[in-house]
C-alpha cells in the first residue's frame, strides 16, 4: 500500500512496483482522490503492456489493516528552501492518523519516506511502539549521490562504484571514505577529492530545490523504494541497505533513529551491521543523534 500515491514519489513507486518481479496487489491512498484516478487509470494500461501478474486499485485508509507493506510518501508540498527541516510539523500532521491506523498488533512493515525521515522515523517508532525492525525510513538517495559524486571525480561509468553514507538524511550525513570501492577494489580518495565529491553531495537538495520545479527525486526514489519494499517481502535475498532505524545502542546511539547498514529480509530488518568507524566519524554520527534527537522531542 502507499499512503500519498498522488504525489510523483508515490506514483513513481506505484509503477516501479508494477514492472517488478513482484505479484503483488498495489492499493493507491492519497486525500487527493482525483490524482489517486489520475494516475491509476494510466497504469492500468502499463499492466497491459507488462502483464507480470501485479495488479493495481485505488483504496482507503482502511485497507492499511490487510496490507504487508506500508509507504509512507505523503507530504506537504515542496517549497524553496535550504533544509528538509522546514517540514517537520506539517510532516508530522500528515503522518499522525496514518500512524495511528499501525499502532498495536499491526503486523506489517512501515517504510517511512517523508522528510525529515530522521526525527520523523524516531517520533513513529515512539508513538505506535512497532518493533523497530518494522519501521524503516527511506535514505538510499544519500548513499546514491555520493556513488555518483565519486564517478564524477574519478570518472567512472555510472553503477561501478560502491560507496555508503550513514547519519542524518541531511546535513549531518557521514560518508565513510574508507569502505569506497570502484568495481569492487577498494580506492582512496584524497582531500582533494573528497572535497570536490562533498561540493557535488552537500548541494545536490539546495540546487534542486532552487530550480522551484515543484517535484523532488522521483525516478531515483521510486525505483529505491520499490526495490526496498521488494527486500521486505523477501525478493532480494539477505539484502544490505542505508536505512533509518532506531538503534539502541549500535554506533554509541540509543533512542534515536539514524541511517544505518542494515540487512533486510521479509518482514524488515534482520539486523544492524555495525561497522568499525574512525573516532571523527564516530563523533560526527553523535552530533547527528543530538541533533535528531531534539527535532523529535519537539514533536
Amino acid at each position: 500500500m502507499v499512503a500519498g500515491a498522488g504525489g510523483g514519489v508515490g506514483a513513481s513507486l506505484v509503477f516501479n512496483l508494477l514492472l517488478s518481479p513482484l505479484e503483488c496487489e498495489v492499493v493507491m491512498v492519497d486525500a487527493r482522490e482525483n490524482m489517486v484516478l489520475s494516475h491509476l487509470w494510466d497504469l492500468e494500461q502499463v499492466l497491459e503492456q507488462v502483464p507480470a501478474g501485479g495488479a493495481v486499485r485505488a483504496g482507503g485508509l482502511e485497507d492499511i489493516e490487510e496490507a504487508d507493506v506500508l509507504v509512507v510518501t505523503a507530504a506537504a508540498p515542496l517549497t524553496v528552501n535550504t533544509s528538509r527541516m522546514v517540514y517537520l510539523q506539517d510532516n508530522a500532521a500528515i503522518l499522525a492518523p496514518l500512524l495511528d491506523r499501525v499502532s498495536g498488533g499491526w503486523p506489517g512493515t512501515l517504510l517511512l519516506v517523508t522528510n525529515p525521515v530522521d526525527p520523523l522515523c524516531t517520533w513513529a517508532t515512539r508513538r505506535t511502539g512497532l518493533p523497530r525492525e518494522r519501521l524503516l525510513g527511506y535514505t538510499l538517495n544519500d548513499s546514491l549521490r555520493l556513488r555518483t559524486g565519486i564517478g564524477r571525480v574519478l570518472d567512472v561509468a555510472p553503477g561501478r562504484v560502491e560507496a555508503w553514507t550513514i547519519g542524518e538524511h541531511g546535513d549531518l550525513a557521514v560518508p565513510l571514505w574508507d569502505r569506497v570501492a570502484v568495481g569492487g577494489d577498494r580506492v582512496e580518495l584524497d582531500e582533494a577529492a573528497r572535497e570536490a565529491v562533498m561540493e557535488f553531495v552537500g548541494g545536490w537538495y539546495v540546487r534542486h530545490v532552487a530550480l522551484n520545479s515543484g517535484r523532488s527525486s522521483t525516478w531515483t526514489s521510486g525505483l529505491g523504494i520499490a526495490r526496498m519494499v521488494g527486500a521486505c517481502l523477501g525478493g532480494e535475498g539477505d539484502s544490505l541497505w542505508p536505512a533509518s532505524i532506531m538503534l539502541e545502542g549500535e554506533y554509541g546511539v540509543d533512542g534515536v533513529s539514524l541511517s544505518v547498514p542494515i540487512a533486510l529480509a521479509r518482514g524488515g530488518a534482520r539486523r544492524i551491521e555495525e561497522w568499525a568507524l574512525s573516532p571523527q566519524e564516530l563523533e560526527a554520527v553523535g552530533g547527528a543523534a543530538r541533533f535528531v534527537r531534539v527535532s523529535a522531542d519537539g514533536l
